[in-house]
């Protein structure tokens, strides 16, 4: 009767399923809930510790970076691609990441303490503490790109297309939850508790992120065979003997318009709103410090997960469902657009707030789905290896280029001033932003006519 009751409730926002078919996305939904909200965490504390143990001036030169420490991760990720099972690839990683936030636990506790506590207990040299916030932002930063591409590239390698339409939405909503709660229950844990670091925090993530592996093998324990078949192509058979390599990834996207469109939209997104973020968090930096520094990031997050909810609720979805999935695409566009608009007119840590907000809350709820369906067409191959490379490298290429224009904020002010430097700085947010949204927009269009063809056609694009 339960059941029934929370089928009827989504009827409407997300389409008719059947009963074996919501089990699976509910079960799905949990997983993704745990993953959103470890990562959403993690991300406000990400930027928070940062600044507290290096400066919040060097925010794009961390994201620099990360790109570069990336590599090595990716090329990692593919050879275990090579040789595991997606469902023990979704046990490895989450494992690995658990153990891996449990120690950053023990090092945030020592580096971030007071200057008394830390006399008290041993002497921290000034370049380790440094070092320490780069390798924290990096490793974070990884963990967004792969535990949560990894994810989809399962969700989309065990649904079909019209399934995918219904549930994946579900699995965001539900997504949302642990992208709400977690951030306040979690990051601004050590606020409300009166302590002075945030490694109380980080430690409960690390626990939740080992939680993963336990859902995992529930959801292939209990959900139907039939509810684990993909887009009607059949699996390719892996050979060991074959090697492809790191590259392989890179070539197959190089290799199809389908996947640079894919990659074209991803980096466009993710090279506005990297201009945007940067702004956001100069500002906050600028207004708080320390744990209250991660409780308002956290707070920040919290409201990221609500608003994409409540568009969820109120059925932005249907815009895939009844209108297709390049009109979907083709909406985000507009919204970074008219953001942008705001970003170059209005100047205050409010309304960066709310563009961050609304921004990032309308990509989880309609453009991110949207994006996913798109790789239910495609082999296996593609699934797995270019979809790593366009949500891992791609995406964190898109920010390096970003913050590298981010970069540019300190010399302008040196040669201008402060605030002719910063109106410089607007200038050419305007000049490369509108002209990368409207070609942006285009792409959308593209991306949605091929996967409709595709389906109609029941074909592979690529």
């Amino acid at each position: 009767m339960i059941l029934q009751f929370f089928m009827g409730i989504c009827r409407f926002n997300f389409g008719l399923f059947e009963k074996e078919e919501f089990k699976k996305f509910l079960r799905m939904g949990l997983i993704f809930a745990l993953i959103i909200g470890v990562y959403w965490t993690l991300r406000s504390l990400k930027d928070s510790i940062f600044m507290q143990l290096v400066d919040k001036m060097y925010l794009p030169y961390a994201k620099t970076i990360s790109v570069l420490a990336l590599l090595p991760l990716v090329m990692f990720y593919t050879k275990l691609l090579e040789r595991t099972s997606r469902e023990k690839m979704l046990i490895i990683l989450p494992a690995f990441y658990g153990v891996a936030i449990l120690c950053f636990a023990a090092l945030v506790e020592i580096a971030q303490a007071s200057p008394e506590t830390i006399a008290a207990r041993s002497t921290i040299p000034f370049i380790a503490t440094k070092a320490l916030g780069y390798v924290w932002y990096m490793f974070v930063e990884s963990f967004g790109s792969l535990i949560v591409a990894l994810f989809w590239a399962f969700s989309t390698d065990t649904t079909e297309p019209a399934s995918a339409k219904r549930g994946f939405p579900l699995v965001v909503a539900i997504g949302q939850m642990g992208g709400i709660v977690f951030p306040y229950a979690i990051g601004g844990l050590p606020h409300r508790l009166g302590l002075e670091t945030d490694a109380l925090s980080v430690g409960i993530l690390g626990v939740f992120c080992l939680c993963i592996i336990l859902l995992v093998k529930y959801f292939l324990k209990v959900t139907p065979e039939r509810m684990l078949v993909s887009f009607g192509v059949k699996k390719e058979k892996t050979d060991h003997k074959k090697d492809p390599g790191f590259l392989e990834g890179l070539k197959l996207m190089l290799s199809h318009r389908y996947l640079i469109g894919i990659f074209a939209a991803n980096f466009i997104y993710e090279l506005v709103v990297t201009i945007f973020d940067f702004n956001f968090k100069l500002a906050a930096g600028t207004n708080y410090a320390g744990v209250e520094l991660s409780r308002y990031l956290s707070l920040y997050a919290s409201s990221v997960n609500i608003v994409s909810l409540l568009c969820l609720l109120l059925g932005i979805s249907n815009i895939t469902r009844f209108l297709g999935v390049g009109v979907a695409l083709a909406c985000m566009p507009i919204v970074v657009g008219l953001a942008l608009f705001g970003f170059l007119t209005l100047d205050s840590l409010s309304f960066l707030f709310a563009l961050m907000v609304g921004s990032k809350a309308i990509n989880y709820a309609l453009n991110g789905p949207a994006l996913k369906q798109l790789y239910i067409p495609t082999t296996s191959d593609v699934r797995f290896k270019a979809q790593a490379w366009i949500e891992t490298f791609g995406s964190r290429a898109s920010k390096e280029v970003g913050s590298i224009f981010n970069m540019s904020l300190n010399p302008l002010q040196s040669i201008f001033g402060v605030l002719a430097g910063k109106a410089h700085y607007l200038t050419l947010s305007g000049a490369v932003g509108f002209p990368l949204i409207a070609l942006w927009f285009f792409i959308a269009l593209y991306l949605g006519r091929n996967f409709k063809n595709a389906i109609n056609e029941k074909k592979v694009v690529c």
